[in-house]
């Protein structure tokens, strides 16, 4: 038992549980923490230009390598531009603790500089959030901060800890992280009897559809779904967040479902008589008219988080628990039971999906002088061999590149789902190349969507971390541009993107390299070129303006109502 100060207190506890790397932005309210990770040689601080990139940074870190993202703000606009990257990763359930910075606890409440009600904003965009008011207290929250985060189902949990705190001092002792919250009890294993009716269902379907999303990767549950489905011989379909929880290569793997969803999987959804739907919530994207979502089918849902069950869509069996818990116990079960000789055959199942394939509703059209977007990502597929960490921003781009680039394996697939956020993209590429450094990192990203967090090339060239950013410019705010085209007879409304930056000049004011493709004989070769420089490349490659995102189910529209090409 030492005593220490508030600020040793912090950067003690962040190493007692294992972080070893934090993003972050300093400012008055959180000096005291910056000048004792100035004197820590086992915590890394990484210094983003904007309080949004630390937490997107720290994002992409989580993702990746499944620990706890965390990021250090300063009080006030310091913690008010956190609320995105907060947000962005309460929608996507990514374990991460922001430590913010706060006024001295007097002034709390007299508009003090620099002031602002961190916990009040922050409410609804977190798992959980903190105030700080005794530095006794201090070592216990952080504690409870990472065992919420990452627990259950995951999401980020904010810490504002007023100044004086930092200043203060009390005794400390690690105690491993040891946390008892008798409040917070997560339900990790599902109930036996609900796991046979699952078992139960699968023997009674002829058309059977197994559903997952982001949860089966947080769970780290994909080697487990992988053997269910082997096992059992059920197509499969993934989320936008689902993907790489199964093979993209594989034959039982149907495509992507939803709005951008393939035509096989959507058919599959609309006439299976059993879903079986894994950590995932039933996200409008997915479901399109909940009315006629499924509209045949037992459905089934495995979750550790029971307030998502029947929340959008009513299931008929629930089973709560962690994902990987579950699906092992049902793979035990499957396994120790005559599965096989009562399973019924699903050849003719099978034989209706290869007929929703042959429309192949992924082609597009091919042409001699204009770079088609989907042509980029199957030949960056091809180029990184399909084993490049792929980030993405929110747009066109973001759904070419779930459809075109196949995901084989878990946490290669970084994307913002839930929010949607624009300007994601090159802060979580950073946070994912910090944490995997040996392995290739890929932004796709879009010229309107790379200009909201540009200023992180900066933190790059000053990390010494290479990242390869590929822009498919079409000089439109494409997704928006395309809504308008189908929804709004041809009105581009604000959405014309043609006075951007020169990004060969951009990449050498921040030390990279810039490529640039304007035809499609030059893609392969940009690409190839840029994989193999050393450092940050940046690949501007200029794609048909009007090029549009196909299959499309339009809002509020069933999955069999997409829109082909």
């Amino acid at each position: 038992m030492v005593k220490l100060t508030g600020a040793e207190i912090v950067v003690q506890t962040l190493l007692e549980l294992g972080a070893r790397t934090i993003f972050g932005y300093p400012g008055g309210a959180v000096l005291n923490i910056y000048d004792e990770i100035y004197k820590s040689k086992e915590l890394k601080h990484i210094l983003t230009r904007h309080e949004q990139g630390a937490l997107h940074a720290a994002d992409g870190y989580s993702r990746v390598t499944g620990e706890v993202g965390v990021a250090l703000v300063t009080s006030g606009p310091g913690a008010t531009n956190a609320v995105t990257g907060l947000a962005t990763a309460h929608m996507d359930s990514i374990p991460m603790v922001c430590i913010s910075g706060q006024v001295p606890s007097a002034l709390i409440g007299n508009d003090a500089f620099q002031e602002a009600d961190t916990v009040g904003i922050t409410r609804s965009c977190t798992k959980h959030n903190f105030l700080v008011k005794d530095v006794n207290d201090l070592a216990r929250t952080l504690r409870e901060a990472f065992f919420i985060a990452r627990t259950g189902r995951p999401g980020p949990v904010l810490v504002d800890i007023p100044k004086d705190v930092t200043i203060n001092t009390a005794e400390y002792s690690n105690n491993g992280g040891q946390v008892d919250i008798r409040s917070y009890r997560p339900t990790n294993k599902g109930h036996s009897r609900q796991i046979r009716r699952v078992m139960d269902e699968i023997l009674a379907a002829k058309r059977p559809l197994v559903y997952t999303g982001g949860g089966v990767i947080l769970a780290d549950a994909a080697e487990d779904l992988t053997t269910l489905i082997r096992t059992t011989g059920m197509p499969v379909t993934n989320t936008l967040m689902g993907l790489g929880a199964y093979p993209a290569s594989d034959k039982q793997f149907v495509g992507m479902l939803g709005m951008h969803g393939t035509y096989e999987a959507n058919m599959a959804v609309h006439n299976c008589d059993l879903l079986l739907a894994i950590g995932a919530r039933f996200d409008d994207r997915v479901t399109g008219k909940i009315a006629e979502f499924a509209p045949e089918a037992t459905i089934v849902h495995l979750d550790v988080d029971p307030t998502s069950i029947s929340k959008n869509v009513v299931v008929d069996v629930p089973v709560v628990g962690d994902v990987k818990s579950v699906l092992e116990a049902l793979n035990v079960m499957i396994k120790e039971s005559d599965f096989k000789e009562k399973q019924p055959d699903l050849s003719d199942w099978w034989q209706e999906i290869d007929v929703w394939r042959k429309r192949e509703c992924l082609r597009y059209p091919a042409k001699e002088d204009v770079v088609m977007p989907q042509m980029v990502v199957e030949t960056l597929f091809k180029v990184t061999e399909g084993d490049a960490i792929v980030v993405t921003d929110v747009g066109q781009h973001q759904m070419w590149a779930a459809q075109y680039y196949g995901f084989d394996r878990p946490r290669r697939w970084l994307t913002s789902g839930g929010l949607g956020t624009m300007g994601y993209g090159l802060p979580a590429a950073l946070g994912a190349k910090a944490a995997k450094s040996d392995q290739p990192v890929v932004l796709i990203t879009g010229e309107g969507s790379l200009q909201m967090n540009i200023q992180e090339f900066a933190t790059l060239a000053q990390e010494r971390l290479a990242v390869k950013v590929v822009i498919l410019n079409n000089n439109f705010l494409g997704m928006v541009r395309q809504w308008q085209e189908f929804f709004y007879d041809n009105r581009y409304s604000e959405v014309d993107m043609t006075v951007t930056p020169d990004f060969l000049k951009l990449a050498d004011a921040y030390g990279a390299t810039g490529l640039r493709a304007t035809r499609p004989e030059e893609v392969e070769k940009v690409l190839r070129q840029a994989m193999e420089t050393e450092g940050t490349v940046i690949v501007d490659i200029h794609t048909d303006r009007e090029a549009n995102v196909y299959p499309m189910v339009p809002a509020g529209a069933a999955l069999n109502e997409m829109i082909l090409l």
